[in-house]
Parts: C-alpha cells; sequence; structure tokens
C-alpha cells in the first residue's frame, strides 16, 4: 500500500512517524512532565523546524499517541466481550485481555480508558441482551476499567497471576465481597 502513496506523502508519513516513536522513547525514559520538544526532536534524523510541522505542541504529541494506542487497543480489549453468552464470560474476557495488555512488555504502561467508549457500548449491548442489570453502563464500564488498571498494574510489577487475577476480578463483579450465605 505504501508503494502507491506518492514519495512525498509517504515521507510526510515517515517523518511523523519518527516524531511519534522518539516522543513515545522519550516520554518512557523521561516521564512526560520532564520530556521536551527539544528532546523528542533530539531524539529524531530530523531538523528542529520539522516537528512543527506535524505538531504544535508537546501535549497535541500525547494525543497523538493515545490516539494511536486506542486505535490499537480496541480490538484487543473488546475480543470476546460480543460473544459472550454470560456475565461471567464477558466479564472473563475483558480481564483476561486487559491484564494480558497491562503485562505484556510493550504495553505495560497502557491506559487502559482508551478503551472506555467501547466496553460502555459493548456494556449497553449485554445490558440488553439481559446478561447485568440495568446498571448505567458508563459507571459500570468506569469501575471495571479502574480495576483493571490497578490490577494489571499490580501483576505487570510481578505481584499475581493474571489467571488467578482474572477469576478473582470476575467473581468480584459478579458477587461481591460478600462471603456466600
Amino acid at each position: 500500500m505504501d508503494a502507491v502513496l506518492p514519495r512525498r506523502q509517504r515521507i510526510k508519513q515517515q517523518n511523523r512517524q519518527f516524531i511519534l516513536d522518539a516522543a513515545r522513547q522519550v516520554f518512557a525514559e523521561q516521564g512526560y512532565g520532564a520530556a521536551t520538544i527539544r528532546d523528542i526532536i533530539r531524539a529524531t534524523p530530523l531538523a528542529a523546524g520539522t516537528f512543527y510541522n506535524y505538531f504544535t505542541s508537546k501535549e497535541d504529541v500525547r494525543q497523538a499517541l493515545e490516539a494511536e494506542m486506542a486505535a490499537a487497543l480496541r480490538p484487543v480489549l473488546s475480543e470476546g466481550r460480543a460473544e459472550a453468552a454470560t456475565a461471567e464470560e464477558f466479564l472473563s474476557a475483558f480481564f483476561s485481555a486487559a491484564f494480558a495488555l497491562k503485562t505484556g512488555t510493550e504495553t505495560a504502561a497502557i491506559d487502559l480508558r482508551a478503551g472506555f467508549e467501547d466496553l460502555r457500548a459493548d456494556l449497553e449491548s449485554a445490558v440488553a441482551r439481559g446478561l447485568f442489570l440495568p446498571l448505567d453502563a458508563g459507571a459500570l464500564a468506569a469501575a471495571l476499567l479502574a480495576a483493571a488498571d490497578e490490577i494489571g498494574n499490580r501483576l505487570a510489577a510481578g505481584r499475581g497471576d493474571p489467571v488467578q487475577a482474572t477469576g478473582e476480578a470476575t467473581l468480584l463483579f459478579l458477587r461481591g465481597v460478600q462471603p456466600p450465605a
């Protein structure tokens, strides 16, 4: 497909990707707050002024990285939810995918909130199919993502087993914290 694009357009795509790749590296090494546009430019083979042909600020670059990440995450996070026949299958599919992403070497630092709208829509569909009580899908999506992110961070730090965590998180959302009567 790249061979079909005119040379100028290929160079523009390549330059933009140089900047995004450099920003990803610089943000990972220095942290977003400490990183500067100059640091990002130094990590590319491009001239300093080229940055501003593609981005207006460091925040603009961060937003582009988040959009790129969200596009990559959506299919992974939503895998298995649409086909779930029970709430347990839905939750297990969600937590399993989230924990796999959080414990992956290249994806450990991801922000799962990128998948919020897709999760909310999937929850609305699951509620309509009778898999969940008619709860606020946005609130439930927020709760699920917060739990998955926090548990996933613990797993990424080597504290726990992803399979066991998937089962426990699924059970927590299915039954709550009270012991069986």
